[in-house]
């Protein structure tokens, strides 16, 4: 259970107010999410796109470990940050073992009080709840209509009638494209920056240091859309150049050391010779020294961001 810290004060805290949007899928945009954020106050907002259902969220993963004290993590309303309520309080803890806060813009949460952190309990348990009515209304739903003969969904689509297909179609693309447009300005520079000599696997682990949750199969589309649209050069897209060896390690090294920087550059060295990896000059052993030139190199090249 998430516990208050002694020497907390009612008084609102003078740290950063850093936003947080999610939505579920691909198709559907934050704007309207981040819209509210900024009129709270938020200067930085960082996005999601995954199912409120699964925890695997790897920018909030990382906006939670990189947060400081005296900032406070900022959502339009409960459910944007969890749906669970073990998740929810799991995650609260985490901020407050940091010295940091919680605020839902549309709940009345703030965890610099002790009022507040019963009412955010209280509150996800009903979010919960409400979540599991719903979905039994929705089975009751369907399944009443299924004894009348009905079924769900539109009649157009499930006829495959071309003018509601295209309809769709159409829709589904101009939401795609908005949700591509709205954060552009955020990673297309990058893009341009590395591409083509970088694979899109390396940028994608780039973005993800930025708390953008990409897959290389999902930036290219995206970048394609940009291109085909006359947003980005078709340059971008051209197929990157073979990669000598050295840059394979490269990208190796800077992978480890992102998803945990406090590694030290000797157990880095220690998990490429567990890997049976091979120094740059062919060797078994590796040398601190060696994980330093590579790590140099990943910065300069722009996979890591520089100290």
């Amino acid at each position: 259970m998430a516990k208050t810290p002694p020497n907390r004060s009612s008084r609102r805290p003078q740290g950063r107010l850093i936003g947080y949007a999610r939505v579920s899928t691909d198709e559907q945009a934050t704007e309207a999410q981040e819209m509210e954020l900024r009129s709270a106050g938020c200067d930085t907002i960082i996005q999601e796109y995954g199912s409120g259902a699964s925890r695997t969220r790897p920018a909030l993963a990382r906006l939670v470990r990189e947060i400081g004290a005296g900032d406070t993590l900022v959502v339009v309303r409960l459910d944007r940050l969890a749906r669970s309520v073990s998740h929810l309080l799991n995650v609260i803890e985490e901020l407050t073992s940091k010295g940091a806060y919680f605020r839902s813009l549309s709940d009345p949460i703030d965890t610099t009080t002790p009022q507040g952190m019963f009412s955010l309990q209280v509150l996800g348990a009903v979010a919960q709840l409400e979540r599991a009515l719903n979905s039994e209304r929705t089975r009751a739903g369907v399944k009443a209509a299924k004894a009348k003969g009905r079924l769900p969904g539109n009649p157009g689509v499930r006829e495959r009638r071309p003018e509601m297909l295209a309809k769709m179609t159409a829709a589904q693309k101009a939401a795609y494209g908005a949700r591509i447009q709205s954060t552009a300005n955020q990673w297309l520079p990058i893009i341009r920056r590395l591409r083509p000599d970088h694979t899109w696997d390396d940028i994608s682990r780039v973005l993800k240091q930025r708390g953008f949750d990409w897959t290389p199969e999902r930036l290219r589309r995206a970048v394609k859309w940009m291109v085909n649209e006359g947003m980005a050069d078709k340059s971008l897209l051209r197929k990157s150049p073979p990669r000598p060896p050295e840059d394979r390690l490269m990208t190796l090294v800077a992978g480890i050391h992102s998803s945990n920087p406090e590694l030290t550059l000797r157990e880095i060295a220690n998990q490429l010779e567990r890997l049976h990896e091979r120094t740059p000059q062919g060797g078994t052993r590796w040398a601190p020294s060696s994980v330093k030139n590579l790590l140099d190199r990943a910065k300069r090249s722009g996979l890591l961001e520089a100290a």
